[in-house]
Parts: C-alpha cells; sequence; structure tokens
C-alpha cells in the first residue's frame, strides 16, 4: 500500500509542496480504497448520542438500521437510504439487543438494566408490550422455522417467545449467555459463554443442552457468525484475540488466527466468502476463506476506538459500523459498500 504520510512529507520539501502532499495523500487514500474489500460509501452523524453502542438490526426492505444506543438509554432509527436519523426511542433502559420483523411490523428490544424485552410498533414507534425476562437481557435472535423470538439473558438462560412478547419456553444454562446462532435447517442452537469458557449446542426439540464444546486456551468468547452450507462456527476470542473456526458437526477447532481486539461483532459472508469482524481498538478485519478450513486476513479497514459492533447486510451487500463519541467527533454509523 501506497504510504501517503511519508509521500506527503517528501512533496513538502518540495516547490509547490503543500498543495501536491494534499494531491500525495488523496492519491494515497483513493489507492487503498479501491484495494480494499470494503469501501466506506457514507457516515452518518448522531449527534447527542453519548456513551456506548451495543447492537444493530438492518431491515433491507425499509432501509431503516436500527441502533441500541446503550450508554444514552435510546434506540436510533437510521435511514440508510437517506443517510440520516429519523427517530429516536427513548425512556429505554440500557438497550442491547433488537429485532425488526416486518410480518408483525415490531421493534424488540432487549433491556440489559430492568431485564425486559419491549416491544414497539415498527411504524410509530409507540410501545405495544414488556416482557419481562430477568437481569442483564441481551442478544435476539429470530428463528424463522419456529416462529419464535431468542433472548439470552440472565446468569444463564434462553427464552423463546412468540411476536406478541409472550414467553413460551425457557432454556437453562450456567452462564450468562452472549452471542448465539440458530441452524435454519436444523434444531440446534451454539452459544457462546464466556464465564464458563465453552460453547453450549442446544437442541430446541429437546430444550437443554445436549454438549459443550471447548475454545480451546482462548477465552472470552463473545461474538459468533455461522456458515451453515459448510458447517463452520466462527467465534472470535478476545483473550488472546483469535478467530476460531469449528467444525459443527464434530465441535473440533479446524482453525485458529490471530484477530483483532476487543471484538464484539463477526459476521460470515456467504457471496464472498468472506468474514467481517469489527473490533474496539479501532478496526474491521477481513479474512477470505480459501478452503473450509483455511481463513486469510486481506485487509484491516481503520474505524474508530471504541467501534465495536456492527451489523452485516447480505442483501445490500453493506456493513454498518458504530462509532461511539470520542471528544469532538459525534457518534456516527459507517456504511461500508463490500466489493466483489
Amino acid at each position: 500500500m501506497v504510504d501517503g504520510v511519508a509521500l506527503a512529507d517528501r512533496a513538502m520539501t518540495s516547490a509547490g509542496g503543500f498543495r501536491a502532499a494534499l494531491l500525495l495523500a488523496w492519491g494515497a487514500f483513493a489507492h487503498a480504497q479501491s484495494n480494499s474489500p470494503l469501501q466506506l460509501k457514507t457516515t452518518i452523524s448522531m449527534p447527542h448520542v453519548e456513551g456506548r453502542i451495543d447492537h444493530m438490526f438492518f431491515d433491507a426492505q425499509s432501509g431503516r438500521l436500527f441502533v441500541a444506543a446503550l450508554g444514552n438509554n435510546t434506540v436510533e432509527v437510521i435511514d440508510a437510504r437517506q443517510g440520516k436519523r429519523v427517530h429516536t426511542i427513548s425512556g429505554l433502559h440500557e438497550p442491547q439487543g433488537i429485532l425488526y420483523l416486518s410480518g408483525p411490523n415490531r421493534l424488540y428490544v432487549a433491556n440489559g438494566d430492568d431485564g425486559t424485552l419491549r416491544i414497539f410498533d415498527g411504524t410509530s414507534y409507540v410501545p405495544v408490550a414488556t416482557t419481562k425476562l430477568g437481569a442483564d437481557a441481551d442478544n435476539i435472535r429470530w428463528d424463522e422455522v419456529e416462529r419464535k423470538i431468542y433472548v439470552g439473558y440472565g446468569s444463564g438462560a434462553l427464552a423463546a417467545i412468540d411476536e406478541n412478547g409472550t414467553k413460551v419456553r425457557e432454556i437453562r444454562l450456567d452462564a450468562h449467555p452472549e452471542s448465539f446462532r440458530l441452524e435454519s435447517h436444523a434444531t440446534r442452537i451454539f452459544v457462546n459463554l464466556p464465564e464458563s469458557r465453552k460453547i453450549a449446542i442446544i437442541d430446541k426439540k429437546a430444550g437443554s443442552v445436549i454438549a459443550t464444546w471447548t475454545t480451546d486456551d482462548a477465552l472470552e468468547n463473545f461474538p459468533m457468525a455461522l456458515d451453515e452450507a459448510n458447517r463452520r462456527l466462527f467465534v472470535v476470542c478476545r483473550r488472546p484475540a483469535r478467530l476460531l473456526a469449528l467444525d459443527i458437526d464434530s465441535g473440533r477447532i479446524v482453525g485458529k488466527w490471530s484477530a483483532l481486539g476487543d471484538c464484539d461483532d463477526v459476521f460470515y459472508d456467504p457471496a464472498t466468502k468472506r468474514i467481517y469482524a469489527t473490533g474496539g481498538e479501532g478496526r474491521i478485519s477481513v479474512f477470505q476463506e480459501s478452503s473450509p478450513d483455511h481463513y486469510n486476513e486481506i485487509a484491516t479497514v481503520p474505524t474508530r476506538k471504541g467501534a465495536r459492533t456492527s451489523f452485516f447486510s447480505p442483501e445490500t451487500h453493506s456493513l454498518f459500523v458504530a462509532a461511539r463519541r470520542q471528544g469532538a467527533d459525534a457518534a456516527a454509523i459507517y456504511v461500508y459498500d463490500v466489493r466483489r
């Protein structure tokens, strides 16, 4: 990659140095952008949003991105097509997980502080229902087969909830669940349990844990992604920073690679066979699959310190990264186009 800073320093010593430096620096930036698998499309500012930003959900049909602004106790609604914030839902209690369902036109928000799942109308954003779960209500996933919402919470539980907010089942775990993924063509749920240093495998029909897998010597396994077609589960651990690929039939770790620090979200892109991981150290790490057992880091894309949550949209080939406020720089959403 061209070193724009070094070229700019050299150009400053020549005639017309300042203008030449700017041109060279811009050329280096453009060169880096053109060769990157992710191209920054736009930055959407969110003034007055303070503190940590947690998970997001994008509805490709409406073009809306829903952002759980945990430290601000709000959900920010972003119109990605217009590139602007269009609504703020306030009065929440540390929103963490978020899900929108177009069928019932409902927005579901898991709140860590009061342990509730709050349901809002998807057009007016008026509250519709509240379901009490337990402390630290966190990640949310939609099960298309069962048509149930799964929410992780407490010192160890997943709740299955219908679209109206009625809890129909609870599955006990031995530690707080972080990211989890559901098979779309089978009955298992894979759950990261960093406090007990393992991955739990749940059978939905049995309603219980049927196996546990190790993360070996890597700890703090928070984010997770699933490539069901190639039978691979991806887990990023924070200590040490490491990407693991596991065989979902055996639980065997088929590969380990150094990863970025403070990672909180990871996604697998089946169209490009890439993995996108975002971390609080201030970058996106892009891994390319060469085979289901081999992945190479092909790019690191700088973001902002603390920008560790993201959402990948396979429908629009977009990656959204949430950047919390840093000094005079307002909180923002970075929108990247995936280059194929």
